[in-house]
């Protein structure tokens, strides 16, 4: 079977996409990932062919921000109405889904591929296997839960009348050949009435061979673990700001953010482990019991850790429920907000609305002994280990890709 893969956006959309990438490599069938450059490196020895040839994410980015100015009301509303809904709409289907399209149909037809596995955000691969007439399917997306089929139903076929395809009055047209989920379906983080996806269970790690680092191994076992991380986002979003592109309605300074992170920590008795993203953290005074890292193997240390602060990225809440860990939830932009209160509503945490050090200390020292939420959290972990491994999703892209389109 050859499978191209399509992936744009944040590093999280490029990690939920790569653990079936790399099964599908390590299973003999032959890969093809397209994306922008600065998702390259999270592909680097994944066993498939990677092209990063994909339209610049922050170019994309430049190109929504001026397209907000001559919004078609009938679509997104007008004035105060253009909200995260409509914003994620655009995000999908906006004017840079064209570059994509071209990018990607070149390569693809040299490439002849049997099925397109895309990433949930990115729909450049949906109309390109119209194009070509292959089934196509998405893989579990945060961009994906809070984009409306409706409205994005209309802006793509502004995009297939640019790129000369048949319009479509199908509003499921992007999930004619399904969709895949890593949660069961009562943990569902669809904003909207989507199909029913292929549900399957994440693996722990990507490539099963990573250990814990000693400063975490070692820690004593008379303290709680409280682990915090800022995702893979916040990063792009200080590079994109630091190009003149402001910060998303809403949000606060990702530097602020994070010292209050670190503050909240500080004050709990705890060992405390603050995942920085990279970000500089110089100036900001860390307790002695708090260690801070560019970066820690998250999936591992949530097997071990008692308390999730997170800033509610969807790949981070699924490892969190996968962990079966309480998660306190500082969202910050896009589709974490609608995480953050999903979480809460399903009792598997908080929604950190108080974001300064005190507010975050006191959400986290609920999670430590709040014990319907731990108990919640350990039934969603049992759930998510019922459901079929990754074999199961191989398997469910080979019927796709034997059955053709339709």
């Amino acid at each position: 079977m050859r499978v191209l893969s399509t992936v744009t956006g944040s590093q999280g959309h490029a990690r939920a996409v790569l653990p079936m990438v790399r099964a599908l490599a390590k299973a003999g069938h032959e890969v093809l990932v397209i994306l922008p450059t600065h998702l390259a490196d999270v592909y680097a020895e994944c066993g498939a062919q990677v092209e990063p040839i994909m339209p610049d994410f922050i170019d994309s980015m430049k190109e929504l921000r001026s397209m907000r100015d001559a919004l078609d009301p009938e679509i997104f509303g007008s004035g105060e109405e253009i909200d995260t809904r409509m914003q994620m709409i655009g995000f999908a289907a906006g004017p840079h889904v064209s570059s994509a399209y071209h990018v990607i149909l070149e390569r693809a037809r040299e490439f002849k591929p049997d099925i397109i596995l895309r990433d949930g955000g990115e729909l450049a691969g949906c109309l390109v296997a119209e194009k070509l007439g292959l089934p196509h399917i998405s893989a579990p997306s945060g961009a994906g839960n809070l984009v409306d089929p409706d409205g994005v139903a209309q802006l793509l076929n502004q995009r297939r009348a640019e790129l000369g395809l048949p319009q479509q009055d199908d509003k499921w047209s992007i999930y004619r050949y399904g969709r895949i989920s890593c949660l069961p379906h009562a943990y569902n983080f669809a904003a909207f009435d989507l199909p029913a996806p292929f549900e399957y269970a994440q693996p722990l790690s990507v490539d099963g061979t990573e250990t814990l680092p000693p400063e975490y191994a070692n820690l004593s076992g008379d303290k709680p673990i409280v682990l915090a991380s800022v995702g893979t986002s916040l990063p792009v979003v200080l590079a994109m700001q630091m190009m003149g592109i402001p910060l998303p309605d809403g949000m606060a300074a990702p530097a602020d953010t994070l010292r209050s992170i670190i503050g909240g920590l500080s004050l709990l008795d705890c060992h405390g482990i603050v995942s920085s993203g990279g970000l500089p953290t110089d100036d900001m005074n860390a307790g002695a019991h708090v260690q801070v890292a560019d970066w820690v193997p998250q999936p591992l240390l949530l097997q071990c850790s008692q308390v999730f602060l997170t800033h509610g990225g969807y790949n981070s809440i699924r490892e969190g429920m996968r962990a079966g860990v309480p998660m306190a939830v500082l969202p910050q932009y896009s589709d974490q907000h609608h995480n953050a209160a999903r979480v809460a509503e399903l009792g598997l945490g908080v929604h950190v609305t108080d974001v300064s050090a005190e507010g975050i200390a006191v959400a986290c020292r609920q999670l430590m002994t709040d014990e319907k939420i731990i108990a919640n959290a350990r039934a969603a972990q049992r759930r998510i280990l019922g459901l079929p491994g990754m074999s199961g999703v191989i398997t469910h892209l080979e019927k796709l890709a034997a059955a053709g389109a339709v």
